[in-house]
């Protein structure tokens, strides 16, 4: 199994807009980050966990031509808003099959009720979708692997990870479950969002997500959906304990 970072920033990327703190000042590519997303390949397949407002930067630098489905945690702007980008995959291979939880589904329809659109009243040229629910304990089939959910909050809002086999994406984190913590017994690599040194009320800090990988134990970790305000990659990775890197757009690892 082969993993692109495709992006690893928090919602408003880095650089920020307009900002002039020293990281959105370096010169460093790894300081650089999109908003958050991974493409996920085995055998012959291929799919995407969350497609937010870079999704169409990303699959170009990526040089994806293809992909057999996008996996939704949540309903967040970074991690939807690039829908619409799904086209030129719709126009060569047709509808583009969506996983999701009821409510994001529901979110997506509202957003984008052209996409969602069947039949006759379909206008030309947008892209159309297959839609299939996500519901907790209920592992989604891809090709011959089962895709677990791991069910976290994201402060008050339910967001999903995903195991797929020894490999897990945990985005958005604030609380997880001991219940959920269960099903990532075993995995060799987790990601997981660690946003900056500071508490903050709906994603976990530098020293929370450390906590978290400490319970899991898994072989490798890497951190994900990372602010400026954790400061110069170079310096962060630096200090992360053995086994635990700071993930950057366009890392490929395998498992």
């Amino acid at each position: 199994m082969k993993i692109t970072f495709l992006g690893t920033g928090t919602s408003q990327g880095i650089p920020v807009i307009g900002s002039d703190h020293p990281v959105c000042l370096s010169k460093d590519p790894k300081d650089k980050r999109l908003r958050v997303s991974v493409l996920v390949e085995w055998d012959e397949y291929s799919y995407v966990v969350d497609c937010g407002p870079d999704f169409r930067q990303q699959m170009l630098r990526a040089g994806v031509s293809d992909i057999d489905g996008i996996l939704f945690t949540h309903e967040h702007a970074d991690h939807t808003m690039g829908l619409d980008d799904i086209r030129p995959f719709f126009f060569r291979q047709g509808d583009i099959p969506i996983y999701a939880h009821e409510r994001v589904l529901g979110e997506l329809k509202q957003r984008f009720p052209y996409i969602f659109v069947n039949g006759k009243d379909k206008y030309p040229g947008a892209p159309g979708v297959q839609s299939f629910e996500v519901i907790n304990n209920r592992p989604i089939s891809l090709g011959k692997l089962k895709v677990v959910p791991i069910d976290v909050m994201h402060n008050r809002l339910q967001v999903f990870g995903y195991r797929f086999g020894d490999f897990a994406y945990l985005t958005d984190v604030k609380t997880i479950n001991e219940r959920e913590i269960r099903k990532l017994a075993g995995i060799k690599v987790l990601v997981v969002n660690a946003l900056r040194m500071e508490p903050h009320p709906s994603h976990l800090n530098l020293e929370e997500a450390l906590e978290l990988i400490a319970r899991i134990a898994p072989e490798r970790a890497y951190l994900t959906h990372i602010s400026h305000l954790l400061g110069f990659h170079e310096e962060v990775e630096k200090k992360l304990p053995e086994g635990v890197f700071l993930a950057y757009d366009d890392l490929q690892i395998e498992v």
